[in-house]
């Protein structure tokens, strides 16, 4: 056998992409796919949101020039606007904002400047989570606590365990918290306890990073989904002691826009400071990453959230979204029920893309090996991947994998 070039060993394939792969090479003729967090419309098909589609047929003329190196002012105006809503007028120099390379660049900028100048001791990251969060975190060197945020006994956010551990945290320490519709659970805190959380952090000068991936999608409520980074925003202007707070914002799931890579990274100051120089800073960093970001999916985001029209239409789309799910979700928990006669409401509780559905690593693998039906070894459940057409079939293979057993 060759040796390896310098030694480098052969990395683990993605759990997720890896699946998708054997997922397209199954020939079963009723194999479903609950995989990727994509939204499929009522047929299983890829959906082009009509505020997207005229948005398309309005820039047919667009350039494709470079953008500077920051981006769109028109779009990381309009972005921050959106995450921000009424506060945004007033942040004035205490938040600086830069166009990114989607919600994952977003988060990668973020953590790259803060372990470069904010130098926390240690960054906390919720468990379970989007596995990028832990990903990015590594290449900066600093040290991962990973704090309880779901609790499988209650089926909900496991608070006492946030506040434990973040109970230890030290000035200028990060944490990373997930604005809505948490990604894998689909369990988000009450608002009683993301206050618990804010004032928790406050007190103890840590720098929070937002990942905002699903505003408006999750409930159709573009204002309702981002009160948390509002509330937050609120506490660290008020602040003289607060390190900050970043959102690391992605439009792919609520623009449909999964491979144009649009996203942005705000970044927020207490009122005494400025964030001129925050900014500077992100420009040199993404200068040497990528120079500029991607012009074209920036000016779909840009010309539906200009254009009233549009922007209307839009929250239409985001509804048309977050009901079907939803309304996959009761199915989904009515049909289970009577299929095993035991109690799946956290379904039909959780909330945005994904399930966090309770099934294990073992009935998972039963439902791919015997039913064709694929979830990740975690059990999480990509609800956008149902419809009227497949339900049946995964009710009927849950159903006989949980009645059964694992053999």
């Amino acid at each position: 056998m060759a040796k390896q070039y310098l030694d480098l060993q052969v990395s683990p394939a993605d759990i997720a992409f890896g699946l998708m792969a054997e997922f397209e090479a199954d020939p079963h003729p009723k194999k479903v796919s609950l995989i990727a967090g994509a939204y499929r419309n009522e047929n299983g098909e890829p959906w082009i949101l009509p505020s997207v589609k005229e948005a398309k047929q309005r820039l047919s003329k667009t350039t494709h020039e470079y953008l500077g190196i920051a981006g769109s002012p028109t779009f990381t105006n309009l972005a921050k606007d959106l995450i921000f809503g009424s506060i945004a007028s007033s942040l004035q120099d205490n938040a600086a904002s830069i166009q990114t390379v989607s919600g994952t660049g977003a988060n990668h900028l973020a953590a790259i400047f803060l372990a470069r100048h904010l130098r926390p001791n240690r960054v906390f990251i919720p468990s379970p989570t989007w596995v990028n969060h832990k990903s990015i975190w590594k290449m900066t060197g600093v040290p991962i606590v990973e704090y309880s945020y779901f609790s499988p006994d209650t089926r909900e956010v496991d608070i006492t365990g946030v506040l434990d551990t973040l109970g230890h945290a030290e000035p200028n320490d990060v944490v990373i918290l997930q604005a809505c519709a948490h990604n894998p659970t689909g369990v988000d805190f009450s608002r009683a306890q993301w206050i618990k959380v804010s004032d928790l952090v406050q007190r103890k000068k840590v720098f929070t990073v937002f990942d905002s991936a699903y505003q408006g999608f999750a409930t159709g409520d573009v204002d309702g989904d981002t009160w948390a980074v509002r509330h937050f925003v609120e506490n660290v202007l008020s602040s003289e002691t607060h390190p900050g707070l970043c959102v690391a914002q992605s439009f792919s799931k609520n623009f449909g826009l999964y491979g144009e890579r649009v996203g942005a990274l705000h970044l927020v100051v207490p009122r005494h400071l400025s964030a001129k120089g925050a900014l500077s800073e992100l420009m040199l960093i993404s200068r040497t990453e990528y120079s500029n970001p991607p012009r074209f999916g920036a000016s779909i985001v840009e010309t539906v959230l200009g254009d009233q029209g549009l922007r209307a239409q839009w929250k239409a789309d985001l509804n048309t979204m977050s009901s079907r799910i939803q309304r996959m979700r009761g199915l989904l928990r009515q049909r289970l029920e009577k299929e095993t006669l035991e109690d799946w409401s956290h379904v039909e509780k959780q909330i945005g893309m994904f399930s966090y559905t309770g099934l294990t690593a073992k009935q998972v693998f039963r439902l791919q090996r015997d039913f064709h039906v694929y979830l990740l070894p975690s059990g999480r459940m990509s609800v956008c991947g149902l419809n009227e057409g497949n339900i049946d079939y995964v009710v009927h293979a849950v159903g006989e994998v949980v009645k059964t057993g694992c053999v």
